[in-house]
């Protein structure tokens, strides 16, 4: 840290574009301009001028007195440091400003006077500066910003950055809230705070590799873990609730694509989803509730088991390198006997179907390969046993509906989307699902969530089979009549759209 050398008085520069000037007068030349929350060390007083040396530049100056605080960094001092940073924690745009006062508190107190407090402050200071710093603002707040960071980066607050869907992620590294965690005296709502910080969703960098995400949701489901969630506040139980919710569904999809079972884990990213407390959501958690609605949503089928075999089912095989190829077994057609349907989710790359690699090609009456993760637990054939839909998902946070069709020329299959128009903010997010089968073969009624331009959207839905277009839709299914007379039992049961 700068502030890592014995500094008898130092000022901390409390105005943006502060003059560094040759002399001490408003007429001398100006050396460089400072920015809030830079320090400088105190070396001489010049009637209304400091006299100071810029320890970061490496050049001295003069600055006038009521543009800095002074401190002289002792024990005395440190109450009043730690008073500015409690006043400014909660302040946007005086981060820079905070974090200086938060640095020179703990260089300047005892080790004994150091408590969780300032590491807490410090932490959310740091991270709500991130989070600004990945929005542009215009051209003045982004230079402010770009300025802030390069003050904080003095103090030893470390910042990543990576690219996500053309603009860059600022996210910061967590440092401080890890002290908070780790320190014995810090109160469940500062460990609860930093847990939220430390495994935020949209600070989880795109380049990483299937073993290193595997690692760090684990690690993130871990810090959520070490929250005593009893004693909180209902909203901030809420928060890890929802937290908890769509990191356990980004691991039970990466234990399905190693070809682990992922039930257990899927049940629980359901019951940490159940444990949310509606009547106690904030208007800002409103996108977080729907957001963890979404990424359990997309993996919820990972919590159930196939039925029992009908005499049109599908099952699956491995294909190519990371591939599984969908099967349709018509037991009717065929009077080779098909083997029971698979009774776990086959992912890419897992185990083959209970026809083997390859096997059962003479049994299937249509086939295709996908990428995806394949829920055969999903799969739903309509009373005339001519359609069978399934559920694929392509993504963590992605569900597509599968719906194969018999013609006169055979089978074929449809992918239907969760969203076919859509301008992503992060990573796609959402799914599509099956709700029920409408008597004469026509309709389809389907639910579907997804975010759309930053905001999130439920609908339910009766699609038109043969051109798969939305017939009717609504918000809210009890104002479609269909939904009342043809809603699927196991869907009603099972979903978590309707909440």
């Amino acid at each position: 840290m700068m502030l890592a050398t014995a500094l008898t008085v130092m000022a901390i520069v409390t105005q943006d574009q502060t003059a560094l000037r040759a002399a001490p007068r408003d007429s001398a030349p100006q050396q460089v301009q400072l920015a809030q929350g830079e320090s400088l060390e105190v070396r001489g007083q010049k009637g209304d001028f400091l006299q100071v040396w810029d320890h970061r530049r490496e050049r001295g100056g003069y600055l006038r007195a009521t543009q800095v605080r002074r401190y002289t960094l002792n024990a005395e001092s440190a109450p009043a440091l730690l008073a500015v940073t409690q006043f400014v924690r909660d302040t946007p745009g005086q981060e820079a400003l905070g974090i200086s006062h938060a640095a020179a508190f703990l260089h300047a107190a005892p080790a004994e006077a150091i408590t969780p407090e300032a590491f807490d402050a410090l932490g959310t200071m740091a991270d709500r500066l991130a989070r600004r710093a990945s929005q542009s603002r215009g051209k003045a707040g982004d230079v402010l910003t770009a300025q802030q960071l390069e003050v904080v980066a003095a103090y030893g607050v470390s910042m990543q950055s990576f690219e996500r869907d053309g603009q860059m992620q600022i996210c910061y590294d967590g440092e401080a809230f890890r002290r908070v965690m780790a320190l014995p005296k810090s109160t469940p709502e500062q460990k609860a705070r930093a847990a939220l910080a430390l495994t935020r969703h949209d600070c989880v960098s795109p380049t990483l590799t299937p073993t290193e995400r595997a690692s760090l949701d684990a690690w993130r489901y871990d810090v959520l873990s070490r929250v005593d969630t009893t004693p909180l506040p209902e909203h901030l139980k809420n928060r890890i609730h929802m937290r908890r919710a769509g990191v356990l569904s980004a691991i039970a999809y990466q234990q399905a694509r190693r070809n682990e079972n992922p039930m257990e884990t899927a049940q629980r990213a359901l019951g940490s989803l159940a444990a949310i407390n509606k009547s106690e959501l904030t208007e800002d958690d409103a996108n977080s509730y729907s957001d963890a609605a979404v990424r359990v949503g997309a993996v919820r089928w990972a919590a159930e088991l196939p039925g029992k075999p009908a005499s049109l089912s599908l099952t699956t095989r491995a294909g190519q390198p990371g591939e599984t190829c969908i099967q349709l077994i018509d037991a009717k057609e065929n009077k080779k006997i098909a083997g029971p349907s698979q009774d776990f989710r086959s992912p890419p790359g897992g185990q083959p179907g209970p026809n083997g690699p390859g096997g059962g090609a003479s049994s299937a009456v249509f086939e295709r390969c996908t990428w995806g993760t394949v829920w055969t637990a999903s799969a739903s054939v309509n009373a005339q046993r001519t359609a069978v839909t399934v559920a694929v998902q392509t993504g963590e946070t992605w569900r597509e509906l599968w719906l194969f069709r018999k013609g006169e020329e055979g089978w074929n299959v449809d992918v239907i989307p969760p969203s076919a128009n859509f301008t992503t903010e992060g990573p796609a997010i959402g799914y599509i699902e099956f709700a029920g089968w409408v008597p004469g073969n026509q309709q389809i009624l389907a639910a579907r969530e997804v975010r759309v331009d930053g905001r999130y959207k439920r609908s339910f839905e009766i699609l038109n089979l043969d051109s798969l277009q939305v017939a009717r839709w609504a918000d809210r299914f009890e104002s479609l009549a269909a939904f009342y007379k043809w809603q699927d039992p196991r869907w009603k049961g099972t979903t978590v759209s309707v909440r």
